[in-house]
């Protein structure tokens, strides 16, 4: 436990500073931050000037001044306590202006980050726990920002004035005031030692439930039809049975500190007083000091009571943000490069350049592969399962980087351009199309915002969805539910069609794009794709003979190598060759073999 709490101390060290420098570098850049810091701190000095009165008040009780003075001096308490008021309620108003402008930047530079990530990190990551880290990160600044603001500064200011003040009548106080101080601040840092693992604990088991209930909800289907209610219902109800454990451990340490907290505080009373009593016995202090002393040790109470709680919040909200921080730090796998530029309009000829790729370094899938397209042609890539053809389409998308050799589009290496003028080259067709949870309208107009609705219903009826559109009761407002569930397979890939027509750029991509179609339905896709194919560069992985035997030219991927390349009939005339085996193991016009899944622990 001690080498995991140190490990975990330096990891919070580490982050917390970054997590701080990165509220802070968002923080200043609000003006208004300093306007809500200065009227804070000045209603707080304020705050603890009409003790002083009091304790004048009292004194001129005890010496019989007449009501006439007596109201005069209670006249500056009200009149400070207005200028207190005037001062919090501008720090309020202002900070109700700036906190929710600070916490959007920092909820903006989250979003803009995550989504430069590459699709390997969110193949290793669960959507439920990143949308939950984004969250706790702007949850925690809001959090934590609030405390210094309205809290820690108070305490601060509370701590400095009353020892100030205690001073001039008599350093036994402030000296007894500051042992009591160390005391307290002793047991806070031996709990925060403590409760830190205890609240890791605890943040690591939110966030694996967390996780698998976005796991199950994504996977509900699977969940019902391989009866897997009551196991997944088992396994929650045990996890989240981790997490109450873990909250109990957290609780009952603050439990046992905040009755070791207000037994120190009815010390230091007791305490304090003692010594005033002495002291008025020695003509030290006076009936008003005992007022001023009982005054500052109750707004000093009210300040700290909490200081042990707010300080392990505090740690644990860091905690929190500093799970987003981690990734905020992780730098992006595929980058731009420094000088990187736009894409030129050239011919759009795709060539692999003597390229090596692998998912684990240490076994390459691809290995010194040359293979060119050029501008204008189409070329079918075919193969067994796990041949690397995918891959080969997520080398040109550089969705992954080439460990060495280079990909070129129009004879430029696509690390040499920026990949935002990369991807408005092409279109892609995924073999299993994901859809947002918008309107069909939008999903398909999200190739080309700018498109008119008379631009998208044409793509629409090209790729022959426009007829089950409309027979929908919300026709193209229609929403299509997280991840377009609500249309069927072959409805959610004439749309992704749809979105691939109407975005008519250079490259055309097609992964199994027609692989959820009935027969009717793929005859008249196919008709629509052979007029989006004209004159474009054309890249197709599928096993239906209908689109393979279209195409200029079969490329046969085997081993992450070019096995054999050529027209149908040529390959087929091939006795011994692979494509003729493949050719042979067809059945009613499908190749046997599934797609591979390039799928990535």
């Amino acid at each position: 436990m001690g080498g995991f709490l140190i490990e975990y101390i330096e990891y919070m060290e580490n982050h917390t500073k970054t997590t701080l420098k990165t509220y802070w570098s968002f923080a200043k850049k609000r003006k208004l931050v300093f306007v809500v810091l200065g009227t804070s701190i000045i209603a707080n000095t304020i705050n603890l000037i009409p003790p002083l009165f009091y304790k004048r008040l009292f004194d001129q009780l005890n010496l019989g001044a007449p009501l006439e003075m007596l109201f005069r001096t209670l006249s500056l308490v009200a009149l400070f306590y207005l200028i207190d008021w005037v001062f919090w309620r501008t720090a309020a108003i202002v900070w109700m202006r700036v906190q929710p402008q600070l916490m959007a930047d920092l909820d903006n530079y989250c979003f803009e980050y995550l989504h430069k990530h590459s699709v390997n990190f969110f193949n290793n990551n669960f959507v439920g726990a990143l949308v939950k880290r984004v969250n706790r990160f702007v949850g925690s600044f809001s959090n934590i920002s609030d405390r210094i603001i309205w809290n820690f500064s108070q305490i601060i200011i509370t701590i400095v004035f009353i020892l100030g003040v205690l001073a001039t009548r008599s350093w036994y106080l402030p000296a007894i005031m500051l042992v009591w101080f160390v005391i307290f601040g002793t047991l806070n840092y031996w709990l925060i030692r403590k409760k830190m693992p205890l609240d890791l604990d605890k943040s690591q088991k939110e966030s694996a439930l967390t996780a698998r209930l976005a796991d199950t909800i994504a996977n509900h289907t699977a969940l019902k039809f391989f009866n897997g209610y009551h196991r997944e219902t088992a396994a929650y109800k045990e996890g989240n049975h981790e997490v109450t454990k873990a909250q109990w451990r957290a609780y009952n340490l603050d439990g046992w500190f905040d009755a070791g907290q207000a037994f120190l505080m009815y010390c230091l009373e007791i305490g304090m007083m003692s010594m005033a009593l002495v002291l008025w016995k020695q003509d030290k202090v006076t009936l008003g000091d005992f007022a001023l002393i009982q005054a500052f040790l109750i707004t000093l109470f009210l300040r700290i009571w909490d200081l042990g709680r707010m300080i392990r919040d505090t740690y644990t909200d860091m905690a929190y943000a500093n799970e987003m921080t981690e990734i905020l730090q992780t730098p992006h796998a595929i980058q731009d490069a420094l000088n990187a530029k736009e894409w030129k309009k050239t011919a759009a000829s795709i060539h692999w350049d003597q390229v090596d790729f692998g998912y684990n370094k240490t076994n390459p899938l691809i290995k010194n592969l040359n293979l060119e397209i050029k501008a204008g042609e189409r070329v079918a890539l075919v193969g067994p399962s796990g041949a690397g053809k995918s891959t080969l389409l997520k080398l040109i998308m550089r969705q992954y980087d080439t460990l060495k050799g280079a990909v070129k589009i129009g004879g430029q290496d696509i690390k040499t351009i920026t990949q935002e003028s990369l991807w408005r080259v092409m279109s892609y067709v995924p073999q299993d199309p994901v859809l947002f949870h918008r309107s069909i309208l939008e999903n398909i107009r999200y190739a080309r915002p700018e498109a008119t609705e008379a631009e998208v219903i044409s793509a629409a009826k090209s790729a022959h969805c426009h007829e089950f559109i409309e027979a929908l009761p919300a026709k193209y407002e229609t929403l299509v539910g997280e991840r377009g569930v609500k249309l069927s397979g072959g409805e959610r890939q004439r749309v992704a069609i749809a979105r691939a027509i109407l975005r008519d750029a250079p490259i055309l991509l097609l992964d199994e794009a027609t692989s959820s179609l009935d027969s009717e339905s793929e005859r008249l896709i196919q008709d629509a794709l052979d007029t989006l194919m004209i004159g474009k560069t054309v890249v197709v992985i599928a096993h239906r003979l209908s689109t393979i035997m279209r195409m200029d030219r079969i490329v046969v991927i085997d081993g992450g190598q070019v096995k054999e390349s050529g027209a149908h009939a040529e390959l087929v005339a091939k006795p011994d060759g692979l494509y003729r085996k493949l050719w042979e193991l067809q059945v009613g016009g499908f190749l046997s073999e599934p797609e591979e899944q390039d799928a990535i622990a």
